[in-house]
């Protein structure tokens, strides 16, 4: 288990966040229900999706089955990936990067294969994932110069997500900002194993 402490703990407080505040949404709020937290900046908005991340649809009872699917599959895919990076003692904030995204892809998993059957408003696979965070930051109108959107109204931030969706980006956008720090190592490998066989 020498490697696996750290990921694992992670994964399961990310998996208790991510459906503790999921349910509690559900069970306490309606649908498009909202209050606020901080101002209009921070808003808890009860919303369902059938989709991806973020609210993203990808359409028709066929399709639902299909992402729902191929989010088992995507996460069986992770899961396999983590345990490759533990046992290859790649670097660890690699390794809690890639548990971040697993347990963010799990969490919603949960929602989209078991929620409907939990809450009797689905079949398994066809459950809808919970959303309730929602930061509209920045609201206003586009400029009349301002090309193809003049005069429209505009929100930063638009989404409504959860703390699942949340950990996905974390753990992408991390891996992306550090990818150097996590993968020098691999690199300088190759490099001297290039070197030994231009010598030999």
């Amino acid at each position: 288990m020498k490697g696996y402490t750290k990921p694992l703990i992670l994964i399961l407080l990310v998996l208790i966040a991510d459906q503790v505040s999921k349910t509690w949404v559900k069970t306490n709020m309606s649908l498009q229900q909202e209050f606020k937290i901080i101002g209009d900046w921070f808003i808890i908005h009860f919303t369902e999706n059938n989709g991806m991340a973020f609210g993203l649809e990808f359409g028709g009872e066929f399709g639902k089955l299909a992402l729902s699917l191929f989010r088992v599959i995507a996460v069986a895919g992770i899961g396999y990936g983590l345990h490759y990076l533990i046992k290859r003692k790649y670097h660890r904030g690699l390794i809690l990067n890639v548990a971040l995204i697993f347990a963010g892809a799990l969490g919603n998993i949960i929602d989209s294969v078991f929620y409907g059957v939990i809450y009797k408003y689905e079949s398994l696979f066809h459950g809808r994932v919970v959303d309730m965070l929602y930061f509209p930051i920045i609201k206003g109108t586009f400029p009349s110069w301002f090309p193809i959107w003049a005069n429209e109204s505009f929100e930063f931030f638009r989404p409504v997500f959860n703390l699942a969706d949340a950990a996905i980006s974390v753990g992408v956008i991390s891996i992306l900002i550090f990818q150097k720090r996590y993968f020098k190592e691999e690199v300088r490998d190759e490099i001297g194993i290039n070197n030994e066989t231009v010598e030999d």
